[in-house]
Formats: C-alpha cells, sequence, structure tokens
C-alpha cells in the first residue's frame, strides 16, 4: 500500500507527498498535462520539442543540467502523446535545489534565439535518425495516420513531419508555453526522505507565487468506431518484411485495458508464449514477432508487430498471426496461461514500488488521470480478469474491419550492368 498526502496551492498545482523514511533520497516528478495530442494538425512536434526546451536554462539558471548534478543527483524528461513528464532524484539534504530549478523554468523559462535554434535542429535530427533513416522508422507514422482519422493520435509524438519544427518561429514556442506549462495544469509529487509539512512548505514557497494559465483544455475529437479494415504496402528498402497490425483497443481508464495488457503478455510476452512458441520457435514462420498495446489515456491501439525471415512470405505470416487469434476468439485461454501472467505483473508492480522514483512517476500519472488511489489497486484490477475477460476481448478486438494492416517488402537491390 502506497500512502500519500494531497494539497492543491492557490494557483492549481496538485501536490502529492509520499513520506519513505527508508531511503536517503527524495524523487521529485512534475507532470504536465500536454502530449502530442494537444498540438495544432500543421504544428505537430511542440510538445516533444518543449522536452528539449525545459533543459535550456530559465530566468535565473543557465543551465539546468549543472546544479542538479553538482547536489549529487540526476533529472530526465519523457514525453508521449498524452504528457510531458520531467523527474529529479536527489539526496534528501539538497532537495530544495530541485525544487527551485522546476519553479524556476515554469515560471520563467528562457527564450533566447540562440538556444531555440539549437533545441530545433536537435529535434530535427532525431526526427531523421528515428523516423527517416532506419528501417521501419516511418511505421508509427503511417499505421497511426492509417487507424486515425479524427483524434490527433494520428501523428506520433515527434511529429507529422520535421518541417513543422524547423519551419516554426519562437513566437508559436512561447505561445505553447504560455497555454500548457503552468501550475494549473500540473501534477507534482514529492517522495522519500521528507515529512508531508515539510514538503507543502517548500512547494509553497518556490510554487506558489507562480500565477495560473487559466487555460481551458482541449475539446478532442473522439475517433469514432472503425467499419473498415485500412491497409498499406510499403517497397523500400530494409532488411526483412514486415507486418504491422493495429487492432482499436480501450482506453488506459477502461476495465479492458487490463484485459488487452494480459493479451498482449499472452501472445508474445516471454519465451512461454504463444507466438513464441507456434510462430517463431516450431514453425520459423518469424524471426521476430511480438504485441504490444500503445497504454494511451483515450482508446489506443493493440498492435502485433513481426519481421520475416528470407524464405517465408509476409502472407504466410499475416494467415499465421490471424490463426492464432481465431484459436483465442474460438477457444480461449488455458487457466495456467492467464495465472502465469498476472504472476509476472503482479511480481513487476511490486518491484516497481520499491523505486522511489518509480512510486512519484507513478502517483503523478494516476493524478493525471483522475484517482491516485488507483495505485493501489492494479495488482486487483489485473486479478480480476478471467478467462471468459480474455475471450470476450478477442472476440471485439480481433476482426477484419478492426484492422488496420500496414505491410513492408523488401525492395529488390538492382544488379548493376
Amino acid at each position: 500500500m502506497i500512502e500519500y498526502k494531497r494539497h492543491i496551492l492557490n494557483n492549481g498545482l496538485r501536490l502529492l507527498v509520499h513520506e519513505d523514511p527508508t531511503t536517503a533520497l527524495i524523487a521529485l516528478n512534475l507532470l504536465y498535462d500536454v502530449g502530442s495530442k494537444d498540438e495544432d494538425a500543421d504544428k505537430t512536434g511542440f510538445a516533444h520539442l518543449f522536452e528539449h526546451l525545459m533543459f535550456n536554462g530559465s530566468k535565473n539558471i543557465p543551465d539546468f543540467d549543472a546544479p542538479i548534478q553538482l547536489a549529487g543527483g540526476e533529472n530526465n524528461a519523457f514525453t508521449n502523446s498524452d504528457i510531458t513528464n520531467f523527474y529529479d532524484i536527489v539526496p534528501a539534504d539538497n532537495f530544495e535545489i530541485a525544487l527551485w530549478l522546476e519553479s524556476d523554468r515554469m515560471k520563467d523559462l528562457s527564450f533566447d534565439q540562440k538556444g531555440f535554434d539549437t533545441q530545433k535542429k536537435v529535434v530535427v535530427e532525431e526526427f531523421k535518425e528515428t523516423c527517416l533513416n532506419i528501417p521501419y522508422g516511418d511505421a508509427w507514422h503511417k499505421l497511426s495516420s492509417m487507424a486515425y482519422q479524427s483524434h490527433p493520435y494520428q501523428w506520433p509524438t515527434i511529429g507529422k513531419v520535421p518541417e513543422h519544427i524547423s519551419e516554426s518561429h519562437i513566437d508559436d514556442a512561447k505561445a505553447f508555453f504560455k497555454r500548457h506549462y503552468a501550475p494549473d495544469n500540473a501534477v507534482l509529487v514529492i517522495a522519500g526522505h521528507i515529512t508531508c509539512s515539510e514538503a507543502i512548505e517548500l512547494v509553497e514557497k518556490w510554487f506558489g507565487d507562480i500565477p495560473a494559465s487559466g487555460h481551458q483544455k482541449r475539446v478532442l475529437n473522439q475517433e469514432p468506431p472503425q467499419l473498415e479494415k485500412h491497409s498499406e504496402t510499403v517497397k523500400t528498402a530494409i532488411p526483412a518484411d514486415a507486418i504491422f497490425l493495429g487492432f482499436h483497443t480501450e482506453g488506459r481508464m477502461h476495465d479492458d485495458y487490463y484485459a488487452s495488457d494480459i493479451l498482449s503478455d499472452i501472445l508474445s510476452g516471454g519465451r512461454s508464449s504463444r507466438f513464441y512458441q507456434r510462430l517463431y520457435k516450431k514453425s520459423n514462420l518469424f524471426s521476430r514477432i511480438e504485441a504490444y498495446i500503445s497504454g494511451t489515456a483515450d482508446p489506443g491501439l493493440f498492435i502485433i508487430e513481426g519481421k520475416m525471415p528470407e524464405h517465408r512470405t509476409v502472407q504466410e505470416g499475416i494467415d499465421a498471426i490471424w490463426k492464432e487469434l481465431e484459436d483465442i476468439k474460438q477457444n480461449g485461454i488455458q487457466e495456467r496461461e492467464l495465472e502465469k501472467v498476472k504472476h509476472k505483473i503482479e511480481s513487476s508492480l511490486y518491484f516497481s514500488e520499491v523505486n522511489v522514483l518509480n512510486k512519484a512517476i507513478s502517483l503523478a500519472f494516476f493524478e493525471w488521470l483522475g484517482d491516485a488511489s488507483m495505485i493501489n489497486q492494479q495488482a486487483a484490477k489485473y486479478n480480476s480478469i478471467t478467462q471468459a475477460d480474455v475471450q470476450r476481448l478477442a472476440n471485439q478486438l480481433f476482426t477484419e474491419e478492426n484492422c488496420n494492416e500496414l505491410i513492408y517488402l523488401k525492395e529488390p537491390i538492382s544488379k548493376l550492368d
């Protein structure tokens, strides 16, 4: 059981404190309610850009990383479709340094043109390296734009095209910052060797005078049910043919999220999984195959991804995948399969709670979702899933009309004359 206390500042900042006297460290996690889904369709990639810009320095701190490192701590951040998350972990004696740093960049982030241009170049290069210049790098661009016609999940976190960042103006960045990076759009969690009263006092000191933005949350277009199969085939220079199948599934707050997570593990969670045993080890149909869920707040995707060996065709791979899916739809799963996956998940949840930073990140995430107490309900949610739940979900998800199929075919190398 992870205990915590909540305190809301007058400017709207939500603070959660978890006391843990067994550690000499304190973790600070600051979650902003902004992800790539909050961007305009013609100005994408800004949430990811700001993950970089927020380390550029602020009014009183030209270099964010140096003070943290001098204090014996470390820090990092991540961005996805739904949120942007910054975290610091420092010795308890130096905790106030982390509060000072985070509050200063929330209040007065630096927006000099040189730093802005530098970070734009960094992000564009990252786009090229991860999406344009590696095999299958554009798979998520293609799959998400195929699966989503209305919801802004239709573009990945890094953005639609690099030009949206390379051609952006510093005024666009300033407006995006003002709208999203404010106390009333954030959740702050402090976990570790500190009392609740001490944490509240220090947070009020450093964050209490930062004005709220008053920004109204964006109303997102919801994705209507998919009524027909979407398919695209790409011929390009890749090492092997590949299959990507994306099926619409429920969002993070829906009870079926837990069933879909279990189902993905039954299919590809380790060496005893169905895909590994039947499609990789026994029949050698795939050189690699996995199933996973996007885990987004709004309805997301259940994704199956497979790479083909030279002696197998894509059609053989597709037929084999659907045969496995139909088997679960018709015959369900075995009790021992379900229990094995549940034990694995429960162990993972238990060990994640040992780390003070993991607790801070999870508390912030569940508070953002709307109920921080969910951090203590995860094991029970997974354990409540039955064989019938998994079979019902498989029948609901794995239909032709709910499928988004992306095929990569290896382009033959031209022979020299």
